[in-house]
């Protein structure tokens, strides 16, 4: 008999990750197997060979598959189950599809794009440059710093030619399911091997790719977001990670992995290399790739030799002379799109703020709608005609009168996307506008209308931050921004770098020919350092800025976060609770954590629920992952460096 420990997929044990079980058979470490854990049979996976232990055991069911999962995943699922505590049944539910033991009906998981001619890319300067520096550098990460429009894409492409000629596979991670259409109609024009996985896709499907990958012993080019970076493949020489910077890269829940972390250590274990690619580098990644002395690629130049600098017009908000025509849109920005249309080119209008209305009020009483179980302003959406809040997604009609004072003076104050939609057709009559935004609608999404968008169809695009993400669009001429100081209020060490990032990042959509291309942004803090250094694309004076700000403040890379969060029915019981963890922690962790709090979370109500928080900070983050010993279990939830404290 042979001897295993084999991890389930399911908790069945707090304290107890994997169980001990016997096979006739010499089984390798990786295979998964059914197993009975009392009178339940579940899915595990072997993760070591033992000998015959002391006590009797139970035999393994069954062999799900033949072929195990590479041993560099299960050291990857290991690393990530100990680095974020996090019960290692959780990881692997992360990393195995699910539905491994239904039996599939052969699908087609290719993606769906048209066959053009390959052209061979001439490389400018900075990218013969940035792949030599690639070529000779030793295995593990190297952050890719390239203002928008210097090509990255080229250079990704070239360095995944490249392993392929090895005999080795490229993972290319992106932040969001809508910018895969780019990418994968950039590959597609090179390889004819191109894997497109996603959540999107159905259990089938992500099965389907899962296993064709598992069995397959040919190298292969595999494009989607985070969960991409767990398919099992044998011999990998190369990560990938476009818009490196961007927050979605760290799972929400547990396991609260961080991708380009996983990505480092998934790269150990195959000998590989990583490339963290961004315009506007995380301040954390720079100021660590420094410290490492790891390499840091400039490409400072745009691609196209003859591209032509924006010209970015900034229109003070405070100042209501810049408003006559419309309350939200500045006469510069009307009359900007109004000459960009009429020469058949494409405008971009950012707002990162969803809805029609942010708030809903009675101007007599100053009644406001909330939400009931949230506590947080309901949004308006006006094409639904309803209230909607963003947290819990509750509904509710529109009022027609206050319902506590009876007034019909209701108001809708603030700017969202579908606002801006309804007021720019009303403006624009009979011209092709679109919203891309998390209400877009199935069909309307950017991966949908990506040809569209790339061929000028749609002439004004209006989004959120998922437009201003790596879209290449080589009809648009044109940029606005609604206020690009929303997010400077929120009550966060990073608001200002994600003000900072979004802005160089929309800026960075034009500029990119030799066409002349405009940006109007509107702003009521039209000097803040996040705004001037975002407009002017200055990364280095941003870097230098916030450093400083971090260290005095005692914020990443200076410190390591801890951020506990409570939630009770009652306020009390939650208040009482956090302050009773915050008196224990204080007394008895090291006097190199400092504990903050507590107080509200951000959304201090969600769901019926009350949210309080504790933050700690520490220069270890052992320190910090000792501190969860004192942790209660119930009401209690934890994440080990958090993007942000909201």
């Amino acid at each position: 008999m042979h001897y295993y420990e084999v991890a389930p997929n399911q908790i069945i044990r707090t304290n107890s990750m994997f169980f001990t079980y016997a096979s006739k058979d010499p089984l390798l470490i990786g295979t998964i197997v059914t197993i009975e854990i009392g009178s339940k049979i579940v899915i595990g996976i072997i993760i070591k060979e033992i000998r015959k232990p002391e006590y009797s055991t139970k035999e393994i069911i069954s062999i799900v598959e033949t072929i195990p999962v590479p041993v560099e995943i299960i050291a990857l699922a290991i690393w990530l189950s100990d680095y974020y505590v996090t019960h290692l049944a959780l990881v692997l539910q992360t990393i195995l599809p699910t539905g491994l033991q239904k039996k599939r009906r052969p699908i087609n998981t290719s993606p769906h794009i048209p066959l053009r001619l390959r052209t061979k890319n001439v490389f400018t300067a900075d990218q013969t440059d940035a792949l030599e520096k690639v070529a000779h550098m030793s295995p593990g990460t190297a952050l890719l710093h390239g203002v928008t429009g210097s090509g990255k894409t080229a250079v990704y492409i070239e360095l995944a030619a490249q392993t392929l000629k090895t005999g080795k596979s490229t993972i290319i991670l992106v932040p969001e399911i809508a910018l895969t259409s780019q990418i994968v109609d950039e590959f597609s024009h090179h390889f004819n091997n191109v894997i497109l996985a996603h959540s999107k896709q159905t259990e089938a499907q992500r099965h389907t790719i899962w296993r064709s990958i598992l069995t397959s012993s040919t190298p292969k080019i595999i494009i989607g977001p985070r969960s991409a970076l767990f398919l099992p493949l044998t011999n990998l020489g190369l990560i990938i990670i476009d818009e490196a910077h961007e927050p979605s890269f760290k799972q929400e829940q547990s396991p609260r992995y961080s991708a380009l972390r996983a990505a480092s250590v998934l790269a150990k274990q195959h000998d590989a290399k990583v490339i963290l690619g961004s315009a506007t580098p995380l301040i954390s990644d720079y100021y660590l790739a420094i410290q490492a002395k790891r390499p840091i690629i400039e490409m400072n130049s745009r691609a196209q030799k003859d591209a032509k600098t924006p010209t970015v017009t900034i229109i003070d908000m405070t100042k209501r002379q810049n408003f006559k025509k419309h309350r939200f849109i500045s006469d510069s920005l009307l009359k900007n799109i109004d000459a960009t249309i009429s020469t058949n080119s494409q405008v971009l209008i950012f707002h990162n703020r969803r809805g029609s209305a942010s708030s809903t009020l009675c101007e007599q009483c100053g009644w406001s709608a909330a939400c009931p179980r949230c506590f947080i302003p309901l949004t308006l959406h006006g094409d639904n005609h309803e209230l909607r809040c963003h947290i819990c997604g509750l509904r509710d009609k529109v009022p027609t009168s206050c319902p506590e004072c009876h007034s019909v003076e209701i108001l809708h104050k603030g700017i969202g996307t579908k606002l801006i939609e309804t007021e720019l057709r009303r403006l624009f009559p009979g011209k092709n506008i679109a919203r891309f935004d998390g209400d877009s609608e199935s069909g309307s999404t950017i991966e949908e209308s990506y040809g569209q968008l790339y061929d000028g169809t749609i002439q004004i695009i209006i989004g959120t931050q998922v437009v201003a993400k790596g879209l290449d669009l080589p009809k648009l001429r044109s940029v606005g921004v609604i206020q690009a100081d929303a997010g400077l209020s929120l009550p966060d060490y990073s608001s200002s770098e994600r003000t900072f990032q979004l802005l160089a990042q929309v800026v960075g959509r034009v500029g990119r020919s030799n066409h002349t291309t405009d940006v109007i942004v509107q702003s009521y803090q039209p000097n803040h350092h996040a705004i001037t250094f975002g407009l002017a694309q200055d990364y280095a004076g941003f870097y230098a800025h916030t450093l400083t700000e971090r260290q005095r403040g005692n914020f990443p890379p200076f410190a390591y976060i801890l951020k506990l969060t409570c939630t009770y029915k009652t306020e009390t019981a939650v208040i009482k609770n956090t302050q009773a963890l915050a008196n224990e922690l204080r007394q008895k962790v090291a006097s190199d954590v400092q504990v903050l709090g507590p107080t509200p979370a951000f959304y201090e109500r969600q769901r019926d629920a009350f949210k309080w928080q504790l933050t700690l900070k520490s220069p270890s983050r052992s320190l910090l992952v000792d501190a969860l010993k004192y942790l209660p279990r119930a009401h209690w939830q934890f994440e080990l460096d958090p993007v942000t404290l909201l």
